[in-house]
């Protein structure tokens, strides 16, 4: 193996926040940027999204996954940014320091330059996140082919051109499953139905709308998928209603015919090769705990995207991604200085998921929450002390809420505040 591959910046994944990230540390001066993906192809989820809704907050427009994805690859290609595309990062040490700071080593492998050592003088963890296979939900029964997770199937429909099945049941309420039910009605499928364990839809209200209502597709909240039946071929599913306890109401159970089932229960931040660096994580996200400039545990690294927190619109991941770029390239360069303080945000109240988790006080920020409880009445979000105020008409889990601050603010308060909580409040 030769020596370590020397650059200023390193990204690992070309998806969303990637993009961004890389885009931004060469605009901020970065000289070696490159971005490492294990597909072949840039663009991450974007790839297979070809329904439309991206884009709006950024480029003022809607646009289709790919759509969006193009307008990135146009921006980070005029920067100059490097990419290293079939290329698995499988390997990632502890952050040392070398020449006074830190750096950051790891190891890649790809079927042209082999194993490969990279050493970089910052990190962008842009990761993403995965689905949660069958494997993790425990489900009675046989295990048969036809059971998917909601975005593998949109992968094989979008992308590969192929049905998984003709007579569909989605099993939970995410935004990939309820666009999948859409799209395989479209495609000549028979949807049966949506079954959700919560009192409540886990997605966007508007794909409820756009995706099952305006298809006349049946949802059941407090119903779960509780056993797999057939051999070789799923032949269907028992389906049993849960009550506020998430146990099942006996009696309540019923066999449901289906040769498919889509599984869209939640999204896992991929953060192994986080854990190998040390990185700390936050336990409700499963992220890492980064600042408002996206840095994390480790000085050198930063983090971005769905690997810090699962959020609803990707504009916003490419948002944090160009703050994760930024701060990364001023850090390779030697101009982001150690914060001389510190602001833990405590969430309170029903505010169940915050990023960033922390605050140097020295930029303004953007903090994301999300509640852990629907709130279908007029409610007031907060941040204290005496930071920030507003009213709301509701609040649910399938969308963030923004709570925007400034440095000024956070410069005015005096010198014992370390917290600032964050909460909301039923009027």
């Amino acid at each position: 193996m030769s020596a370590a591959r020397q650059v200023d910046v390193a990204i690992i994944g070309a998806g969303p926040a990637g993009l961004a990230a890389g885009a931004a540390a060469r605009n901020e001066g970065a000289e070696r940027v490159v971005v490492f993906e294990r597909d072949w192809e840039p663009g991450g989820i974007l790839q297979q999204c070809i329904h439309p809704g991206f884009g709006l907050h950024t480029f003022g427009e809607e646009l289709t996954g790919p759509e969006y994805a193009h307008r990135y690859l146009t921006r980070v290609r005029e920067a100059g940014v490097e990419f290293s595309l079939n290329t698995m990062v499988f390997q990632m040490d502890k952050p040392v320091l070398k020449d006074g700071r830190k750096t950051v080593t790891f190891w890649t492998m790809q079927p042209e330059r082999g194993i490969e050592q990279i050493e970089a003088k910052s990190l962008v963890l842009a990761m993403g996140c995965r689905e949660r296979p069958a494997g993790a939900l425990g489900v009675a029964g046989s295990r048969p082919s036809g059971v998917y997770t909601a975005g593998t199937a949109q992968r094989f429909v979008n992308m590969e051109g192929f049905m998984p099945g003709t007579k569909v049941v989605i099993m939970g309420t995410g935004d990939i499953g309820l666009i999948m039910a859409r799209r395989m009605l479209l495609e000549g499928a028979e949807v049966v139905g949506v079954f959700e364990i919560m009192p409540w839809v886990s997605g966007l209200r508007r794909n409820i709308a756009q995706c099952l209502d305006d298809f006349g597709i049946p949802y059941y909240l407090n119903h779960s998928v509780c056993e797999l039946r057939g051999r070789g071929r799923l032949e269907g599913v028992g389906v049993v209603e849960v009550g506020p306890d998430r146990q099942p109401i006996p009696g309540s159970d019923k066999f449901v015919t289906c040769d498919t089932l889509l599984l869209a229960v939640g999204l896992i931040p991929e953060n192994e090769l986080s854990r190998m660096a040390g990185i700390a994580i936050e336990p409700i996200t499963g992220g890492p705990i980064v600042n408002e400039w996206m840095q994390t545990s480790e000085d050198c690294v930063f983090a971005a995207g769905n690997v810090v927190v699962v959020y609803d619109l990707v504009d916003f991941v490419s948002r944090e991604g160009e703050r994760a770029g930024k701060y990364a390239a001023r850090y390779a360069m030697g101009r982001l200085e150690n914060a001389k303080r510190e602001f833990k945000i405590v969430p309170e109240n029903n505010v169940r998921v915050v990023s960033p988790q922390t605050l140097t006080g020295e930029d303004d920020v953007t903090v994301y929450l999300r509640v852990g409880s629907p709130v279908e009445s007029k409610c007031r979000l907060y941040a204290e002390p005496g930071l920030f105020s507003q009213r709301l008409r509701y609040a649910r889990p399938g969308e963030m809420n923004e709570i925007k601050l400034s440095a000024s603010q956070l410069k005015s308060l005096a010198s014992d505040v370390t917290r600032i909580t964050v909460g909301l409040e039923v009027l």
